[in-house]
Protein backbone atom coordinates (compact mmCIF):
# COMPACT_ATOMS: atom_id res chain seq x y z
CA UNK A 1 0.00 0.00 0.00
CA UNK A 2 2.84 2.30 0.90
CA UNK A 3 4.44 1.83 -2.57
CA UNK A 4 1.63 2.29 -4.24
CA UNK A 5 0.94 5.82 -2.16
CA UNK A 6 4.71 6.68 -2.90
CA UNK A 7 3.99 5.91 -6.88
CA UNK A 8 1.26 8.51 -7.39
CA UNK A 9 2.67 10.88 -4.98
CA UNK A 10 6.36 11.56 -6.27
CA UNK A 11 7.81 15.00 -5.72
CA UNK A 12 8.28 15.29 -9.71
CA UNK A 13 4.81 16.80 -10.11
CA UNK A 14 5.18 16.21 -14.10
CA UNK A 15 5.86 12.44 -13.28
CA UNK A 16 3.18 11.85 -10.57
CA UNK A 17 0.64 13.98 -13.06
CA UNK A 18 1.49 11.51 -15.62
CA UNK A 19 1.40 8.65 -13.78
CA UNK A 20 -2.13 9.84 -12.61
CA UNK A 21 -2.92 10.05 -16.35
CA UNK A 22 -1.79 6.89 -17.43
CA UNK A 23 -3.91 5.34 -14.56
CA UNK A 24 -7.20 7.00 -15.62
CA UNK A 25 -6.86 5.50 -19.30
CA UNK A 26 -5.88 1.90 -17.91
CA UNK A 27 -9.07 2.19 -16.10
CA UNK A 28 -11.43 3.65 -18.74
CA UNK A 29 -9.86 1.63 -21.43
CA UNK A 30 -10.26 -1.47 -19.43
CA UNK A 31 -13.97 -0.56 -18.35
CA UNK A 32 -14.85 -0.06 -22.18
CA UNK A 33 -13.19 -3.49 -23.07
CA UNK A 34 -15.36 -5.08 -20.63
CA UNK A 35 -18.20 -3.18 -21.84
CA UNK A 36 -17.20 -4.10 -25.39
CA UNK A 37 -16.72 -7.63 -24.56
CA UNK A 38 -20.12 -8.20 -22.64
CA UNK A 39 -22.53 -5.97 -25.42
CA UNK A 40 -20.30 -8.28 -28.33
CA UNK A 41 -22.01 -11.32 -26.40
CA UNK A 42 -25.23 -9.89 -26.64
CA UNK A 43 -24.89 -9.20 -30.40
CA UNK A 44 -24.49 -12.61 -30.90
CA UNK A 45 -27.70 -13.96 -28.76
CA UNK A 46 -29.68 -11.14 -30.57
CA UNK A 47 -27.72 -12.65 -33.98
CA UNK A 48 -29.35 -15.86 -33.44
CA UNK A 49 -32.83 -14.97 -31.49
CA UNK A 50 -33.93 -11.18 -32.33
CA UNK A 51 -36.65 -11.48 -29.59
CA UNK A 52 -33.60 -13.06 -26.75
CA UNK A 53 -33.93 -11.07 -23.34
CA UNK A 54 -30.76 -9.53 -23.00
CA UNK A 55 -29.07 -9.18 -19.37
CA UNK A 56 -28.92 -5.53 -19.40
CA UNK A 57 -32.28 -4.60 -20.88
CA UNK A 58 -33.76 -4.07 -17.38
CA UNK A 59 -37.19 -1.91 -18.43
CA UNK A 60 -38.45 -0.27 -21.40
CA UNK A 61 -35.82 2.87 -20.54
CA UNK A 62 -32.20 0.72 -19.77
CA UNK A 63 -33.10 -1.63 -23.09
CA UNK A 64 -29.70 -2.99 -25.14
CA UNK A 65 -31.99 -4.94 -26.66
CA UNK A 66 -33.84 -1.48 -28.06
CA UNK A 67 -30.52 -0.01 -29.10
CA UNK A 68 -28.86 -2.97 -30.18
CA UNK A 69 -31.83 -3.49 -32.50
CA UNK A 70 -31.57 0.00 -34.33
CA UNK A 71 -29.41 0.44 -37.23
CA UNK A 72 -26.57 2.83 -35.59
CA UNK A 73 -25.78 -0.34 -33.44
CA UNK A 74 -23.54 -1.62 -36.47
CA UNK A 75 -20.99 0.15 -38.80
CA UNK A 76 -19.40 -1.59 -42.02
CA UNK A 77 -22.24 -4.61 -41.26
CA UNK A 78 -20.39 -4.85 -38.11
CA UNK A 79 -21.14 -4.28 -33.95
CA UNK A 80 -19.97 -1.35 -32.46
CA UNK A 81 -18.54 -3.51 -30.37
CA UNK A 82 -16.75 -5.25 -32.45
CA UNK A 83 -14.27 -2.12 -32.79
CA UNK A 84 -13.87 -1.21 -29.35
CA UNK A 85 -12.81 -4.81 -28.55
CA UNK A 86 -9.80 -4.02 -31.78
CA UNK A 87 -9.46 -0.59 -30.00
CA UNK A 88 -9.50 -0.98 -26.44
CA UNK A 89 -6.57 -2.87 -25.93
CA UNK A 90 -3.81 -0.34 -28.21
CA UNK A 91 -5.46 2.22 -25.39
CA UNK A 92 -4.35 -0.54 -22.21
CA UNK A 93 -1.19 -1.41 -23.97
CA UNK A 94 -0.09 3.15 -23.89
CA UNK A 95 -1.74 3.45 -20.89
CA UNK A 96 0.74 0.23 -18.94
CA UNK A 97 3.78 1.34 -21.79
CA UNK A 98 3.22 4.99 -20.03
CA UNK A 99 3.29 3.55 -16.53
CA UNK A 100 6.31 1.78 -17.02
CA UNK A 101 8.09 5.64 -17.66
CA UNK A 102 8.05 4.73 -21.88
CA UNK A 103 7.90 8.08 -24.01
CA UNK A 104 5.96 7.53 -27.45
CA UNK A 105 6.96 9.18 -30.33
CA UNK A 106 5.52 12.79 -30.81
CA UNK A 107 3.72 11.73 -34.12
CA UNK A 108 2.55 8.42 -32.49
CA UNK A 109 0.69 10.29 -29.83
CA UNK A 110 -0.58 12.62 -32.60
CA UNK A 111 -2.22 10.14 -34.42
CA UNK A 112 -3.40 8.39 -30.83
CA UNK A 113 -4.88 12.14 -30.19
CA UNK A 114 -6.78 11.86 -33.48
CA UNK A 115 -8.10 8.72 -33.57
CA UNK A 116 -9.30 8.78 -30.08
CA UNK A 117 -11.22 12.33 -31.02
CA UNK A 118 -12.73 10.14 -33.96
CA UNK A 119 -13.93 7.56 -30.87
CA UNK A 120 -15.21 10.20 -28.73
CA UNK A 121 -17.30 11.93 -31.39
CA UNK A 122 -18.83 8.49 -32.42
CA UNK A 123 -19.14 7.59 -29.01
CA UNK A 124 -21.41 11.03 -28.32
CA UNK A 125 -23.49 10.58 -31.97
CA UNK A 126 -24.37 7.36 -30.90
CA UNK A 127 -25.43 8.29 -27.29
CA UNK A 128 -27.38 10.97 -28.87
CA UNK A 129 -28.99 8.77 -31.41
CA UNK A 130 -29.83 6.80 -28.22
CA UNK A 131 -31.32 9.59 -26.09
CA UNK A 132 -33.27 11.70 -28.82
CA UNK A 133 -34.25 8.77 -31.62
CA UNK A 134 -34.64 5.34 -29.88
CA UNK A 135 -35.97 6.64 -26.68
CA UNK A 136 -33.97 4.08 -24.45
CA UNK A 137 -30.34 3.48 -23.24
CA UNK A 138 -28.21 1.05 -23.12
CA UNK A 139 -26.64 0.57 -20.06
CA UNK A 140 -23.15 -0.46 -21.11
CA UNK A 141 -22.81 1.67 -24.03
CA UNK A 142 -23.13 5.01 -21.63
CA UNK A 143 -20.52 3.73 -19.78
CA UNK A 144 -18.51 3.62 -22.79
CA UNK A 145 -19.51 6.75 -23.23
CA UNK A 146 -18.47 7.55 -19.88
CA UNK A 147 -15.34 6.09 -19.78
CA UNK A 148 -14.30 7.32 -23.72
CA UNK A 149 -14.51 10.84 -22.05
CA UNK A 150 -12.38 10.16 -19.28
CA UNK A 151 -9.77 8.69 -21.82
CA UNK A 152 -9.79 11.58 -24.46
CA UNK A 153 -9.58 14.01 -21.52
CA UNK A 154 -6.53 11.96 -20.35
CA UNK A 155 -4.90 11.65 -23.76
CA UNK A 156 -5.50 15.23 -24.05
CA UNK A 157 -4.13 16.19 -21.40
CA UNK A 158 -0.63 14.08 -22.20
CA UNK A 159 -0.47 15.75 -25.36
CA UNK A 160 -0.44 19.50 -24.25
CA UNK A 161 1.96 19.09 -21.49
CA UNK A 162 4.15 17.26 -23.44
CA UNK A 163 3.21 19.82 -26.63
CA UNK A 164 2.84 17.03 -28.75
CA UNK A 165 0.16 18.82 -31.13
CA UNK A 166 0.71 20.49 -34.38
CA UNK A 167 -0.65 23.83 -32.54
CA UNK A 168 1.15 26.96 -32.54
CA UNK A 169 3.47 28.21 -29.92
CA UNK A 170 1.20 30.88 -27.94
CA UNK A 171 -1.65 27.93 -28.46
CA UNK A 172 0.20 25.17 -26.38
CA UNK A 173 1.55 27.73 -23.87
CA UNK A 174 -2.42 29.19 -23.49
CA UNK A 175 -3.54 25.32 -23.58
CA UNK A 176 -0.51 24.16 -21.08
CA UNK A 177 -1.31 27.23 -18.59
CA UNK A 178 -5.26 25.62 -18.89
CA UNK A 179 -4.25 22.20 -17.89
CA UNK A 180 -2.08 23.86 -15.21
CA UNK A 181 -4.86 25.00 -13.29
CA UNK A 182 -7.07 21.48 -14.18
CA UNK A 183 -9.60 23.77 -16.46
CA UNK A 184 -9.67 20.30 -18.34
CA UNK A 185 -10.78 18.32 -15.62
CA UNK A 186 -13.49 20.54 -14.81
CA UNK A 187 -14.91 20.39 -18.29
CA UNK A 188 -14.75 17.06 -18.26
CA UNK A 189 -16.65 16.68 -15.23
CA UNK A 190 -19.27 19.50 -16.68
CA UNK A 191 -19.72 16.93 -19.63
CA UNK A 192 -20.52 13.90 -17.16
CA UNK A 193 -22.39 15.69 -15.16
CA UNK A 194 -24.69 17.31 -18.14
CA UNK A 195 -25.17 13.98 -19.79
CA UNK A 196 -26.34 11.91 -16.40
CA UNK A 197 -28.57 15.27 -15.49
CA UNK A 198 -30.44 14.86 -19.16
CA UNK A 199 -30.84 11.39 -18.76
CA UNK A 200 -32.57 12.16 -15.20
CA UNK A 201 -34.39 15.03 -16.25
CA UNK A 202 -35.36 13.10 -19.01
CA UNK A 203 -36.19 9.90 -17.80
CA UNK A 204 -36.54 10.63 -14.19
CA UNK A 205 -38.95 7.86 -12.61
CA UNK A 206 -38.75 5.80 -15.78
CA UNK A 207 -35.17 4.54 -15.43
CA UNK A 208 -36.06 2.69 -12.31
CA UNK A 209 -39.56 1.04 -13.14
Amino acid sequence: MNRIVAFFSHKDKNLRDNRWIFTSMLIGSLLSLLAAFVLSVEAFHLAKNPDASLSCSVNVVLNCATVAKHPSAEMLGFPNSFFGMMAEPVVITVAIAGLAGIKFPRRFMQWAQVGYTLGLLYALYLFGISFFIIQALCPWCLLVTLTTILVWFSITRYNIREKNLPFSKSLQHTLHEYTKKDYDKVVMLGLIVVIIAAIIVKYGDGLFS
